[in-house]
């Protein structure tokens, strides 16, 4: 991983703060705070889900949740997506491992939705989501979601979190809600601040390693009861110290006239965790049949790298305004992030075919252990270095013009993410391989121009008539830069069987097989293909762009006293798919002071991705001695054409909810909401359709993997060997609801709290399983969309969840203590159910496993020092809980579980809180 040159970073980023601080020293604190750490002040004016300039959290048609940043602040961790997971109970944020990319870039999720199913904006405009398509086997997989990780808490005013759906109001992705960061305006005073932190843990269920057991004669025990693994003694549970996190960062406001520049700049240093157990599977080939290689007594079996990725962020952000006469304001504001990220592949064993030198072999030789050269020693662990770039900018004019509240705007966002992998082999270029690869890379961006304009009228009604109209452009390009030869390459250490005669074969020097006249070459037929990543190939580079237009009014006033409405609705045109209408109508009524019913309901939609329409990237994989790729195409390429791909259509949706506000106290405030989204064409990618031929190419065996090679031989497409792609593929319903307290308590001489109670279930179901497969659509035994990542969908997120939390200040001393429970779940696994429900696509499998319900407990004591600095410790996961850890060895049923659940002993991609255990911290900050 390469690491920024940090000291001339923070020196030119945070030098304005340096420039500023004696200009700003004399003038009063920054502005006032927004609403406290876990809960909102009912009077706070909002700007999500309305155009209106006077609506309240109080007065809001729609569920609306206001964090502060001061909430944002009193926490150890200093990512927002993590910090969103502890205080929205309709969020998650599960944080897998090894998933390539999706370890340094991880989507969050709303309402149980999709990450790419939530829009998220900045000050009102919508953010650019990132280059990288999470393809792996986690939760989002399939998406493309903005990254909020990229904005430094230090510079966020405050997050409103609209959970309703607002496609109708802000456009394609805005199902399960709206995310709108808005910055920090303040034109003096700053603050700076360092923490620092890492994990003191007991890792839950993972034995300690004190060496293998061995016989008589010095030889370790395999397991009678599972051979696959070597008996170890053990003297409790693995501890770890590790994860260490430097946070440093600094914002400023600076008055420019009568205007104002707000700069913020986060540099932060995160070191990597492991929460692998001992890998204590035999390393090495055995000598022979009844000894092992001595070495597997002094071979360090924490050989897996399990957990958070070594990252390395960069982060500045700026916000600025200036008037322009009376009635206008010039605005503007930019961001440029960097992040460098360094995560493992799975760990390749020393008698692993990756690593066998088959230089060594003739192409007639059969490999086996008497013959087995390795290309490294001990085998090794392939890492996967990322770098990110992130950079935006949007210049607008707004202001008052003939009555109207006018507000024009351009912007664009950029995100690339490219791959380098280390430490690994291309086997098939043996001794000649390189150690290191460029294996390519992805780049995404976005213009966006605005035009909105406002104003309300007098009407005779209770209230004034607020009409909002607008339009928009949107501009995307997609692209996919190849890697360098060896990242993707066949390497001459491979050769493909082929169809000839015995003297020919003899002249080759191939195995010839009279039965079928095929000459293979088994000393030939190493893996292809960097390991652990291997890199893009040429075939798949892409540069694919789309436009946009659209149009929106908006109504929205009191038609009689306390009874609100607002009716919206947009017209959309893409250059790719067509049109669109949506509309929205949401209604409040206050039938008794204090107490008030509220409903909506909406149509909304999603459109599909340049990265779900064109993504593409294939891998050779060996079939019989025969090359074959294993591709995710797009869905206009040809082959993907043959099996019936089609141009997808936008997701669209159905939204309804309705709940009641309630306010029976000075201070206090709840709310219950429930709501319903049905979701139809839900765009997912489909398993690998899968081909079967026999040694000669030729389509043989069962269905549909005969059908499916008939078909791509049929259209000229021999050497795939297995092909998926996006389609339009689920219908779904997710039910669900939020109840959310809170309560500011001014107890007499005890200073100021908010209390705050919220809770949320939401469960999806799948209507309806789509086959648009022309071709394929009468196969019998064909899935689309299998029962592992259809159980996902339904199962792979918390049902409920819980958060109770009081935050508050005594004199200079502040605390801040949460509790959240995260419900159970589960974490499906690729083995089929057992008979007679083998074909079942809802039952479970024999490796499936339910996570159960988790207490997360966090508390953070603060002390402020002359009034400016304030000094506070605290600790994340107070009790050092971790998700259920893994069963491993023999089933109940007898068969075995997964080899890999040994040593990787937690489901990654599942667990909604991570798997690193306690995290204490200390943080210093100082106000100016």
């Amino acid at each position: 991983m390469t690491r920024f040159p940090f000291r001339s970073l923070l020196l030119v980023s945070l030098s304005p703060v340096a420039f500023a601080a004696a200009a700003s020293a004399q003038q009063d604190p920054a502005t006032p705070p927004a609403p406290s750490a876990s809960g909102q002040e009912e009077s706070v004016i909002i700007v999500t889900g309305t155009r209106r300039t006077d609506r309240t959290v109080a007065d809001s048609n729609v569920p609306i949740d206001v964090i502060g940043g001061e909430a944002l602040t009193n926490t150890g961790l200093t990512e927002t997506n993590k910090i969103l997971n502890q205080l929205v109970p309709s969020f998650n944020f599960p944080q897998p491992s090894i998933a390539d990319g999706t370890d340094v870039l991880r989507p969050a999720t709303l309402r149980g939705l999709s990450p790419d199913q939530t829009l998220v904006l900045v000050n009102g405009k919508r953010r650019h989501v990132s280059a990288l398509l999470n393809i792996n086997g986690t939760i989002g997989r399939g998406s493309a979601a903005v990254d909020m990780n990229l904005i430094p808490t230090l510079a966020i005013e405050r997050i409103e979190v609209l959970r309703d759906g607002a496609s109708s109001q802000y456009g394609s992705d805005a199902i399960a809600g709206v995310i709108n960061i808005q910055l920090k305006r303040a034109d003096h005073g700053g603050r700076a601040q360092a923490s620092y932190g890492k994990y003191i843990t007991t890792i839950d269920g993972v034995s300690d390693f004190d060496g293998l057991q061995t016989d008589g004669l010095g030889q370790p025990i395999l397991d009678p009861t599972d051979n696959r693994y070597f008996l170890a003694d053990s003297s409790g549970e693995r501890k770890a110290r590790d994860g260490a996190m430097t946070t440093i960062a600094a914002n400023i406001g600076i008055p420019v006239g009568k205007g104002f520049v707000n700069f913020t700049a986060e540099y932060r240093d995160r070191n990597d965790t492991n929460r692998a157990a001992f890998d204590l599977r035999p390393n090495y080939v055995r000598p022979t049949p009844t000894t092992f290689d001595p070495r597997e007594l002094t071979f360090d079996r924490l050989n897996f790298k399990f957990g958070d990725a070594q990252t390395e962020d960069f982060n500045l952000f700026l916000n600025a305004g200036v008037p322009l006469g009376a009635d206008f304001e010039f605005y503007a504001f930019a961001s440029y992030g960097q992040r460098n990220g360094l995560s493992a592949a799975n760990y390749r064993s020393a008698n692993a075919a990756a690593n066998r030198d088959f230089s060594v072999l003739a192409p007639s030789d059969t490999p086996g252990n008497a013959n087995f050269v390795g290309l490294t020693p001990d085998g090794f662990l392939p890492l996967i270095d990322t770098e990110l770039k992130d950079w935006a900018g949007t210049l607008g004019i707004r202001g008052e013009l003939s009555g109207w509240k006018t507000d024009l705007s351009l912007g664009y966002g950029h995100n690339e993410f490219f791959y380098t992998v280390r430490d690994s082999l291309n086997t098939s270029f043996g001794p000649q391989s390189q150690s290191t690869f460029d294996a390519g890379g992805l780049d995404f961006g976005q213009l966006l121009a605005n035009l909105d304009v406002s104003r309300q009228f007098d009407v005779g009604l209770a209230g004034p008539l607020s009409f909002a109209v607008g339009a928009e452009y949107r501009n995307e390009n997609f692209k996919i830069t190849p890697g360098e030869l060896q990242s993707y390459a066949l390497g001459p250490f491979f050769r493909a069987a082929f169809v000839t005669t015995a003297p020919n074969c003899a002249t080759e020097g191939g195995v010839f097989n009279a039965g079928n006249n095929v000459c293979s070459f088994p000393g030939r037929q190493a893996p292809a293909g960097a390991q652990g990543f291997p890199g893009i190939p040429p075939a798949s580079e892409t540069d694919e762009s789309r436009h946009s237009w659209s149009a929106y009014a908006e109504l929205d006033g009191e038609l009689f006293k306390g009874f609100t409405a607002t009716l919206a609705g947009r017209f959309e045109h893409y250059s790719d798919f067509g049109n669109t209408v949506n509309g929205k109508l949401a209604l409040r009524y206050e039938f008794i002071e204090g107490l008030a019913l509220r409903g909506s309901a909406s149509t909304g939609f999603r459109a599909p991705s340049l990265h779900q329409q064109f993504f593409t990237t294939t891998s050779t994989n060996f079939i019989s001695g025969v090359p074959v790729d294993i591709s995710t195409l797009a869905v206009s390429n040809p082959a993907a054409r043959a099996l019936g791909a089609e141009d997808l259509e936008p997701e669209k949706s159905v939204n309804f909810s309705f709940g009641a506000t309630a306010n029976p106290l000075r201070g206090l405030s709840i709310t219950a909401d429930f709501y319903q989204i049905k979701i139809d064409d839900r765009i997912v990618l489909t398993e690998n359709l899968t081909a079967n031929r026999d040694a000669v190419g030729q389509p043989t065996g069962s269905e549909p993997g005969r059908t499916i090679a008939q078909i791509l031989n049929d259209n000229g497409f021999n050497s795939i060997g297995a092909a998926r792609f996006f389609i339009n593929g689920l219908d779904t319903t997710t039910r669900g609801f939020d109840i959310i307290t809170s309560y500011r308590w001014r107890p007499e001489g005890f200073g100021s709290w908010m209390l705050t109670a919220a809770y949320n279930h939401n469960k999806t179901k799948i209507d309806k399983r789509i086959n648009p497969l022309g071709p394929l659509s009468a196969v019998p035994g064909l899935v689309l969309f299998g029962r592992e990542q259809g159980l996902r969908f339904t199962k792979g997120q918390p049902r409920s969840k819980i958060v109770l939390s009081a935050d508050g200040e005594y004199g200079d001393f502040g605390l801040t203590l949460r509790t959240t429970r995260y419900g159970k779940l589960l974490a499906p696994d690729a083995a089929a159910p057992l008979p007679p429900n083998q074909a079942s696509l809802t039952a479970l499998g024999p490796d499936d496993q339910k996570l159960g319900a988790k207490w997360i407990t966090d508390l953070e004591l603060r002390y402020t020092l002359l009034k400016r600095i304030d000094l506070a410790v605290g600790a994340n996961n107070l009790f050092d809980v971790y998700p259920d850890r893994r069963p491993f060895g023999r089933r109940p049923d007898g068969g075995l579980y997964p080899q890999n659940f040994l040593h990787i002993p937690y489901s990654g991609a599942a667990s909604p809180f991570g798997f690193n255990g306690r995290f204490l911290y200390g943080r210093v900050g100082v106000s100016f």
